[in-house]
């Protein structure tokens, strides 16, 4: 028999219309901005939660290069401030941590696929703030005994993913084709860059996972193992297109330094919790051109 859970999640929204009609009954959604260090310890104290998995960040990397600031100050005071509250409230939930690939920066050839010894050099302001939230996160287990598991998972995709992430991107920009309402060409960056992609479904079970069994003071990479051009990706999309598609360089999709390619070596997660990746990137890739065509309807 599966166990029941209370799912409660936190939104700077003041109602629950954010969630899919099929979890508003299941799960509580609170109006709270992590920034706010009061009214995080407060709702700590009042749910007094037994896992919390932190997946709030300012996730674009383009964005980050025009306001790093925000970026950076956003992404470790969020933080800082469950920490700090979980300390205040006397709790002790396991606290997963999400940092990302983009902590690694430019990995040699040679140390690929890259490992979780590898290594940081982050060459976006993104990846410094990823940095800074998995060090953050480190140094709470060691010097005040949270349990802390950090992950650097690597790019994932899926339905229900912003549009300012690529795949997302290039399915809205079909789906916009399909629907008249925009001319048949999809405007791109760099198609050149290779890219280690998991479903966010798989992702989202392996997160589970390692709140329940990883090692709390540990990080463990997450992707795919498989590192697919973004050209590739572009192709597979544009393939199951109902219309013919071309294809535009769009300068402002292009980052002021980008990586060749991401690639990642799972083992450390696979060994602890037993995860590997089960959706092929082809039906990720229809999932979430699907959903973009009912969005746009």
């Amino acid at each position: 028999m599966a166990q029941q859970v209370e799912v409660c999640g936190t939104s700077r929204e003041p109602s629950n219309e954010r969630l899919p009609s099929s979890l508003r009954r299941t799960t509580a959604l609170y109006q709270v901005d992590l920034a706010d260090s009061r009214a995080v310890a407060k709702l700590i104290d009042e749910v007094r939660p037994d896992l919390i998995a932190h997946l709030a960040a300012q996730a674009d990397v383009y964005k980050s290069w025009t306001n790093p600031a925000e970026t950076i100050v956003n992404n470790i005071v969020g933080e800082l401030n469950i920490l700090q509250g979980v300390i205040a409230t006397g709790t002790n939930p396991v606290i997963l941590i999400p940092g990302s690939n983009e902590e690694y920066g430019f990995a040699r050839p040679e140390e690929l696929p890259v490992r979780e010894s590898n290594p940081l050099r982050p060459i976006n302001p993104y990846g410094v703030s990823k940095v800074a939230q998995d060090m953050l996160a480190y140094q709470y287990f060691a010097s005040h005994k949270l349990r802390c598991i950090r992950v650097r998972p690597f790019n994932h995709i899926g339905p229900r993913q912003s549009a300012g992430f690529v795949v997302s991107a290039f399915a809205k920009q079909i789906a916009q084709i399909e629907a008249g309402l925009q001319e048949p060409v999809v405007r791109v960056g760099n198609l050149a860059a290779k890219r280690d992609f998991t479903d966010v479904r798989d992702v989202v079970r392996a997160y589970h996972l390692l709140l329940l069994h990883g090692e709390p003071g540990e990080v463990y990479n997450l992707g795919s193992g498989r590192s697919v051009p973004i050209a590739s990706i572009l192709a597979m999309l544009i393939a199951l297109a109902k219309v013919p598609i071309a294809t535009e360089v769009d300068p402002e999709r292009l980052r002021p330094l980008d990586l060749p390619e991401t690639l990642c070596d799972y083992t450390k997660l696979h060994e602890r919790t037993g995860w590997e990746p089960q959706i092929p990137i082809e039906q990720t890739l229809a999932d979430t051109l699907n959903y973009w065509r009912e969005v746009i309807g």
